[in-house]
């Protein structure tokens, strides 16, 4: 089954976590949530603004934790959560992933941490049972590309484009190779993210690899004042982009199930 995990920025709005249940209801396998920090250097202006703005709310790595933990018996697919190296150390790994374990974040990615040195987060994450998702983009090499497969957990976050996070008007014509060289080497899903903008986007992602991650996208929308109703619309439509593509594809080609995914 094609996947799809859209992302919300943790804190944005007082309500942020009526956007997560929204996501759920419109059919999200799992949502991808940013624990928001003043220096997000992957990330372009939408993500930047919605961090900035979820920060001048007062938004703290505890305060989000402590909201999912209060809605986490009404969600349903597993959450992951995105964020930078400075929020995971600043305690330390192993308190970091067993809070995120505690609040019922099952995924963790973190993409200035490179696979070369990732030893200590991988193990803290195991520990705790949390997934480290690994990222790889068209310039990675062969070698490193199939370590960071070997080593990811969960999936494997295919990076369509070199450059920041944010809308585009076409899907990179990077993304499909690149997801066919993740998928040569390993069975994990293929997840691709950067640029996913519009439904048509996510139909032609999804051939490509095994679903999307749409991000800019739907939080400029939250940065303009969409509510959750109409978020969950958004998310609808990109679930049905989503399941067009996987009409298409053979059924004995589909990966198993992931334990936790939707059904």
């Amino acid at each position: 089954m094609k996947r799809l995990y859209p992302y919300l920025t943790g804190g944005i709005t007082e309500d942020w976590t009526d956007y997560l249940l929204a996501y759920q209801e419109a059919g999200a396998d799992a949502i991808e949530i940013g624990l928001p920090f003043s220096d997000p250097m992957l990330d372009g202006t939408t993500i930047q603004q919605a961090s900035d703005r979820a920060l001048r709310r007062g938004a703290t790595v505890d305060a989000i934790l402590a909201d999912l933990a209060a809605v986490r018996d009404r969600i349903t697919v597993p959450l992951f959560a995105m964020t930078y190296a400075n929020l995971v150390f600043s305690d330390g790994p192993e308190v970091f992933c067993r809070r995120l374990a505690e609040a019922g974040v099952s995924g963790l990615i973190v993409p200035d941490v490179p696979v070369d040195e990732a030893d200590g987060l991988s193990a803290a994450a195991e520990a705790a049972g949390v997934d480290l998702v690994l990222l790889a983009a068209p310039v990675t090499p062969p070698e490193r590309l199939a370590e960071i497969a070997a080593r990811s957990r969960g999936f494997v976050y295919a990076v369509s484009v070199l450059g920041t996070t944010g809308e585009r008007d076409e899907l990179a014509g990077t993304a499909a190779p690149l997801a066919a060289r993740i998928k040569a080497v390993t069975d994990l899903p293929v997840l691709i993210g950067f640029g996913i903008s519009r439904p048509e986007h996510a139909t032609t992602a999804a051939r490509a690899g095994d679903g999307v991650v749409v991000a800019s996208a739907l939080m400029r929308r939250v940065l303009d004042g969409a509510t959750p109703g109409e978020l969950l619309d958004d998310v609808a439509a990109l679930r049905a982009a989503v399941d067009q593509a996987d009409q298409e594809v053979p059924a004995d080609h589909a990966h198993a199930e992931v334990s936790g995914d939707r059904g």
